[in-house]
């Protein structure tokens, strides 16, 4: 028997997919670039509004015998036993590789944005936590293991991780995003895409490009960003995961930008991602986002031309399921108004991505495991715990009221104490699909923080009472409230978001927000616990900030957790009771008042607070900014350039020269912690406006008590680039400061160099992060 040349592992994979490709006939070859959401809604009762009019009759049997791109989520739908779903998935795919001539099998892929999104899948904390943790190695080992889950059921592709960069937090997605600044979100996504990839799963970065910049902080409202806040804000972190975390997949945005929608931007989706930065992958539409061309933005007149319109911008795949792609295009490309060579260019790229996955080899099966499958171990749970830790920020606590004594009256107090959904985002699968399913148990264990609470400090008194719902208006529960807070020697008020979908959360997607104003009439109550004397901890369990100025000076302290997953209440209560350290940082800054945004800390001079308005953005807690038990020195601060100059005296160095800055870090304190080393630049002069800071680098050291470490940034002068006038990337020589921080706000330490030499232009080699080491100290 002869193996065809597509069979054959020995041939290049271009070789093998160019002799299937001419093997295939036009409607086998556009089968290959849609989805089916098998198991999707068709009564309208799914979790996405549009869902049911997207909804397309079509003969499974039928359908199949073309081949087929890919499966959605079939562990994401409905409540599902990972065994029995991951048989489930093996049946669907020999059937579609039985069914079809070439015997293809699809490409399964799941949301895994915080964790694996599935029944009985860990649930780890949230991106925006991620960020708070500063710790790209921790969430690089949490990403392999939510791939190696992924890929015990059968399941290829993940939609993960989200890189829209923080503009307006008022906007639900927040809680998706890793932070406000593009250097932390870049490096933090790459490190999860690197983890992901590791486990042979495809990373699919998303929203690609500027979904997070809408206007009025509206879910798909259209962009306004300009072009250089698009390309030094917005677009970092996607091509900085690209090239170093190795991502074979791109999910295109649904919004628009200055009137082209993101799924029909030739500029956007080839001329940038694949020309100017090389990309080879898969470009995946958002769910529903083809149609939606036709349906909301309204630059289609038919699903012909909508598929017309997204193939030559360069999505390949039509997600979740066949609505434009099918029929109808066939029948466009056999009219001739639809080029078959953008079916063929789309074609090709899925193939060779199913080649990448053996998917084309011959020896492929869909055998189901025969192991017991758990998608919560003991392992996953302990990276989900640590992350929960590190990520939790301690914004202020000025009279030392935490830790909590051991014996104290605790007067536990607000609607997110005694509820396990207050740890999870809306992409976990207990929010996500779960709450559909009332009737199914959780299928994870998650303590509650009233729970943990009591467990963490067996000898204390702990009394418990809501005091009012996340969001209703009801204030009938303050009395007693305020009773028991009298009766305590501490009061732990509990408040924040519950995430949900559309309107049916306080944060999550869809749910945006007016303004940052804490959430119902849970600011209401805070100001009665704080009128009682009763020294008060704010705990919020939230997934964005919020205005806590009218508080400030008048807590004992407050604690910042983003929905901190799974093990998020043990973590908080570690952190309450002093058997954790708080180390997290923030990934956004705490507004101190609720109108006073959008805002994040990426301003230039005029974004500051002046003379010329009476409105000051100021926030109350900075970016970076995170309390410890523990104190740290910062000493012997040194600068000297790796390339030509000497010691300290000298400050200039060419455009394309570096220069060293070093500190030693000690903990003069009694406890073991972990503080945050931050890299600012400040350019005082350059030929268009620039932030007034913007971080370049950051370092987390975990220090034992007494012990001490010397960490060394190697600055570039690629990092001091932006796009200037003309819309080139380019090094301007002049001024620059380099500042060691703590904070956006509290700078330690501070170097001046003069950069000198031509203006130079970067290409995609230039150097995107500043490289660290951490010595021990003299």
């Amino acid at each position: 028997m002869t193996t065809a040349p597509w069979r054959d592992p020995t041939l290049p994979a271009a070789a093998r997919v160019d002799d299937l490709l001419s093997r295939m006939t036009l409607e086998e070859k556009t089968a290959q670039l849609y989805g089916v959401w098998v198991g999707a809604a068709t009564d309208g009762g799914g979790v996405a509004p549009h869902q049911q009019q997207m909804n397309t009759d079509y003969d499974w049997d039928e359908l199949i015998t073309l081949g087929l791109g890919q499966l959605t989520r079939s562990f994401g739908t409905a409540p599902v036993d990972p065994a029995l779903g991951a048989q489930a998935l093996a049946r669907a795919q020999r059937r579609i590789a039985e069914a079809g001539r070439f015997g293809i099998p699809a490409v399964a892929h799941e949301e895994c944005l915080a964790g694996f999104t599935a029944w009985g899948a860990t649930a780890y904390p949230v991106p925006l936590a991620w960020g708070a943790t500063f710790d790209p190695a921790l969430v690089e080992e949490m990403a392999g293991r939510i791939g190696r889950d992924l890929r015990s059921v059968g399941v290829h592709q993940g939609l993960a991780p989200v890189l829209d960069v923080v503009r307006d937090p008022r906007w639900g997605r927040v809680e998706e995003t890793i932070g406000e600044d593009p250097y932390l979100v870049g490096t933090v996504g790459a490190a999860y895409v690197r983890g992901l990839e590791s486990a042979g799963i495809v990373a699919t970065l998303k929203h690609f490009a500027g979904y997070a910049s809408s206007a009025g902080a509206r879910n798909l409202a259209p962009v306004r960003a300009g072009t250089r806040e698009f390309a030094d804000v917005t677009l970092p972190p996607f091509e900085m995961a690209l090239r170093e975390g190795g991502a074979r997949s791109v999910m295109a945005a649904y919004t628009e930008t200055d009137g082209v929608p993101a799924s029909a931007d030739p500029h956007l989706l080839t001329e940038l991602l694949r020309e100017q930065w090389g990309f080879t992958g898969t470009v995946v539409a958002d769910y529903f986002a083809v149609d939606f061309l036709q349906t909301l933005h309204r630059v289609s007149g038919s699903p012909a031309e909508s598929a017309h319109l997204a193939l030559a911008a360069g999505i390949d795949v039509e997600l979740p399921t066949l609505k434009c792609y099918g029929k109808d295009l066939v029948a466009a490309v056999r009219e001739g108004t639809v080029p078959e060579p953008l079916v063929d260019r789309a074609a090709r790229r899925v193939l060779l991505q199913k080649c990448e996955l053996g998917l084309l080899d011959e020896d492929w099966s869909a055998d189901a495991p025969t192991e017991p499958i758990d998608l919560d171990s003991a392992g996953n749970r302990a990276v989900a715990r640590r992350l929960a830790e590190e990520s939790v920020v301690l914004l202020t606590n000025p009279d030392g009221v935490l830790p909590l004594s051991p014996d104290a009256r605790i007067a536990v107090v607000g609607p997110r104490a005694a509820d396990a959904l207050a740890m999870l985002g809306c992409y976990s699968f207990p929010s996500h699909v779960g709450a559909q399913h009332p009737e199914v148990p959780m299928g994870i264990e998650i303590p509650t923080l009233l729970d943990a609470l009591r467990t963490e400090l067996p000898d204390a008194k702990v009394t418990f009472t809501e005091g009012c719902d996340v969001a209703g208006p009801d204030t009938s529960g303050f009395e007693e409230a305020v009773a028991r807070t009298r009766e305590a020697d501490v009061c732990v008020a509990v408040l924040g978001d519950r995430s949900g979908l559309f309107g049916r959360g306080t944060s999550g997607e869809g749910c945006d927000v007016a303004d940052l104003s804490l959430p119902g009439v849970q600011g209401e109550l805070l100001d009665a616990l704080v009128g009682t004397g009763v020294p008060v901890v704010l705990v919020l369990l939230t997934g964005r900030p919020y205005a806590l100025g009218r508080w400030d000076g008048r807590l004992g302290a407050a604690v910042q957790a983003f929905f901190p997953g799974e093990e998020g209440g043990s973590a908080v209560a570690g952190v309450l009771s002093g058997r954790v350290n708080p180390s997290g940082r923030l990934p956004v800054s705490v507004p101190r008042g609720a109108g006073g945004q959008p805002w994040t800390y990426l301003q230039p001079p005029l974004g500051l607070a002046g003379e010329v308005s009476s409105l000051d953005p100021t926030p109350l807690y900075p970016f970076g900014h995170g309390v410890s038990y523990t104190t740290f020195a910062w000493s012997d601060f040194q600068g000297g350039s790796q390339e030509g100059a000497q010691g300290n005296d000298v400050t200039g160095i060419g455009t394309d020269g570096s220069y060293d800055v070093s500190l030693t870090v000690r903990n003069t304190g009694d406890l073991a912690g972990a503080e945050v080393v931050q890299l600012y630049l400040h350019d005082p002069v350059a030929s268009v406006t620039r932030p007034d800071v913007r971080l370049i680098g950051y370092e987390r050291l975990e220090l034992a008590a007494g012990e001490s470490r010397r960490v060394t940034f190697r600055f570039h002068a690629d990092l001091s680039a932006f796009t200037d006038r003309e819309g080139r990337r380019v090094v301007e020589p002049g001024a620059l400061e380099l500042r060691l921080a703590a904070s956006t706000t509290d700078v330690r330490h501070t170097t001046h160099l003069t950069l000198t030499g031509p203006v130079r232009e970067l290409g995609r080699d230039r150097r995107l992060r500043c490289e660290t080491e951490v010595t021990e100290a003299d």
